[in-house]
């Protein structure tokens, strides 16, 4: 159950709230509908709803605000805007890698991909999606972690009408497991066909909540929508003959050559058209909307606003189409206002993807409960949290796309050929050339590479929320934290490795093995490389997640060579009463126990690197970022 008291969001600078003192309920085992025209402020109550956006009141969801749910993917499934995934990552690597986040089984991302009929298109790339299909796949991730509240703003979207139906079948099935289900539309006939209650805004306030029924005999009647290059002509006739009549007509005339006819039906106005001469292009029995958004002017009979719909007449549905045998239709007339639209579920037809399945037949709005499902079968999703699943989820996240095999092949390729320009002119250290560091290089091509792929890791995550859906931003948590920076420097080790031995490999074949021989010294050396490459990932990683941009990231990592490293070497050159000579010696004396297999040589190498210039501005550049993550970290959780 979701129960909403008091929305209103934040005021604005001269203007009122979009959204003022907005309260309903939606009640489990129902579905119920947020209607209102667009701007009426349907999605900033979502927000609110969700916490999403800042404002006063409470939402409560099975009795608890969702800041206090501890797993909220868990309770409530969101789906507002398009499906925030990277472009080039498959259907099916997306929902795999958010069941590795959401700690369901990966099996799960097969079964909703079959439930909302993604099959065929699993391996296709969220880019080339149609708007269809991707609504399909954004209510896939809303039923992954099999949530019991389905919270969706305008999910029939796009949607052909066949589509359309079968979506509402879904959620219908949902509700009908017990779940809650609310969805926003604009579309009136929608929510009187589709919901058990409608809850209706206008300018962001709340105008009416009714049950299903009670809306259709108050907001909808019948009507026929005529098109005719004399439309007016034709309105003054009608109203002229309903005045002499003394029938009840209203004749509303609207943009296109169009009127909209109360009170009459196809034949009586076929017949008047037919009589007077008046050429009429269109004649169809639809369902009207008397919402707010209906400004009309009557030009007949004067018929109240909430008139019931005509005995007989079934107000909650749309009625059948007919045509006049003398209307003569015309090929590009646009459509009716409010009917059903048709030119984009047309496109979105044309826009299906080859192989693309057709939409499974779902029960109806009026089935029982009994009746077969089309939704994925429930799965207990295990709430604890595991120190694996940011792992498995970082893991999915980096092999999911071709980015970091790309930029890993281009830093090979870079570093081959700056090392063999490097030997061929001269002037560069043995140990500088096995790493393709001439002195012009503020960082050489490994390093760079190691600090863009640290900086993707979180640059992605704000660029592609996909784990912002109900969140609003990409969860500050340690353990996301902790498994970025372990991905993210095994594959800095990985880089380092290959760098060199690619290196030393090319070097050898080009002019021999006195070019790639390896220094006496490798130990220090390929710990300070080691420590070098990785410090670059670690610090793309910590920034990208501070400044929440790749590019803040990668300024971060081009900043210690540049920036830091110059004043560190400022503050080690200058005048000093005392230095650390010795340090070595007296370490070895503080430890009374001798480290086994030479330990204490590793901490001293280490140390010596930490000592160095380069190492010291690296291990400062790093303490300050994790500081400030931290602080970030708290603040955001303060909030």
């Amino acid at each position: 159950m979701i129960q909403a008291f008091g929305l209103t969001s934040a005021p604005r600078k001269d203007l009122p709230p979009a959204v003022e003192d907005v309260s309903f309920e939606a009640r489990a085992g129902h579905v119920t509908a947020l209607l209102g025209a667009p701007g009426a402020g349907k999605t900033t109550v979502l927000r609110l709803m969700l916490e999403l956006q800042e404002g006063r009141g409470i939402t409560c969801f099975k009795g608890r605000p969702l800041h206090r749910i501890p797993h909220p993917s868990h309770e409530v499934g969101v789906l507002l805007g398009d499906v925030p995934g990277h472009p080039a990552r498959t259907v099916r690597g997306h929902l795999r890698m958010l069941c590795a986040a959401a700690g369901a089984p990966a099996r799960r991302a097969d079964e909703v991909l079959e439930a909302v009929g993604l099959v065929s298109l699993r391996d296709e790339r969220l880019g080339t999606l149609s708007r269809s299909m991707d609504r399909r796949l954004g209510l896939a991730c809303a039923l992954l972690p099999d949530p019991h509240t389905l919270v969706l703003d305008e999910p029939a979207e796009g949607l052909s009408l066949r589509e359309g139906r079968w979506l509402h079948g879904m959620l219908r099935a949902h509700a009908a497991r017990g779940g809650t289900v609310l969805f926003t539309t604009a579309d009136a006939k929608e929510a009187a066909r589709t919901a058990d209650r409608v809850v209706t805004l206008d300018g962001g306030r709340l105008v009416a909540d009714q049950e299903a029924a009670d809306f259709a005999r108050t907001r909808l009647r019948p009507r026929v929508v005529v098109r005719s290059p004399h439309a007016a002509r034709l309105a003054a006739v009608l109203a002229r003959e309903a005045r002499t009549a003394h029938r009840s007509v209203e004749v509303v005339s609207e943009e296109g050559n169009r009127l909209s006819v109360y009170g009459s039906t196809c034949a009586d106005i076929g017949e008047t058209a037919f009589r007077h001469g008046i050429l009429v292009h269109q004649l169809a029995d639809e369902t009207g909307d008397m919402g707010p958004k209906a400004a009309t002017t009557p030009l007949g009979g004067p018929v109240a606003a909430d008139a019931p719909p005509a005995p007989g007449t079934a107000p909650a549905a749309d009625q059948a189409r007919q045509s006049h045998p003398g209307a003569r239709p015309t090929a590009g007339s646009p459509p009716a206002q409010d009917a059903p639209p048709r030119a984009p579920a047309k496109a979105a037809e044309a826009a299906r993807a080859p192989g693309a399945p057709e939409p499974p037949a779902t029960p109806s709005s009026g089935t029982s409960s009994g009746t077969s499902s089309p939704l994925p079968p429930p799965i207990c999703v295990r709430p604890a949290p595991s120190p694996l699943r940011p792992l498995r989820y970082e893991l999915r996240r980096v092999a999911g796309i071709g980015t970091g095999f790309l930029t890993g092949a281009v830093v090979l390729v870079t570093s081959v050929l700056t090392a063999v320009l490097a030997a061929r002119i001269g002037h560069t250290p043995q140990a500088r050339l096995l790493a393709a560091w001439p002195r012009q290089l503020p960082l050489p091509p490994a390093a760079l590479g190691a600090g863009l792929l640290g900086a993707l890791a979180f640059g992605d995550e704000f660029r592609h929320p996909a784990l912002a859906a109900d969140r609003g931003t990409v969860p500050r948590r340690l353990g996301l934290l902790t498994a970025k920076l372990a991905v993210a420097g095994a594959i800095a080790l990985a880089l380092a490795f290959l760098t060199v031995g690619c290196d030393a490999e090319v070097l050898y074949v080009m002019y021999g093995r006195e070019v790639a021989q390896v220094p006496a010294d490798w130990l220090a050396l390929g710990a300070g490389w080691v420590g070098l490459v990785t410090g670059c990932a670690w610090a793309g990683v910590l920034a990208a997640g501070v400044f929440r941009s790749t590019t803040a990231g990668l300024a971060a990592v081009l900043a210690v060579p540049v920036v830091v490293v110059p004043l560190v070497q400022k503050a080690l050159e200058g005048p000093a009463v005392r230095t650390a000579a010795g340090f070595q010696v007296r370490m070895r004396e503080v430890f009374l126990l001798q480290w086994p297999f030479g330990g204490d040589r590793y901490l001293v190498a280490a140390a010596r690197v930490i000592a160095q210039p380069v190492g010291g501005a690296l291990t400062l550049s790093l303490s300050a970022l994790l500081c400030a993550y931290l602080l970030t970290t708290l603040r955001s959780r303060a909030r």
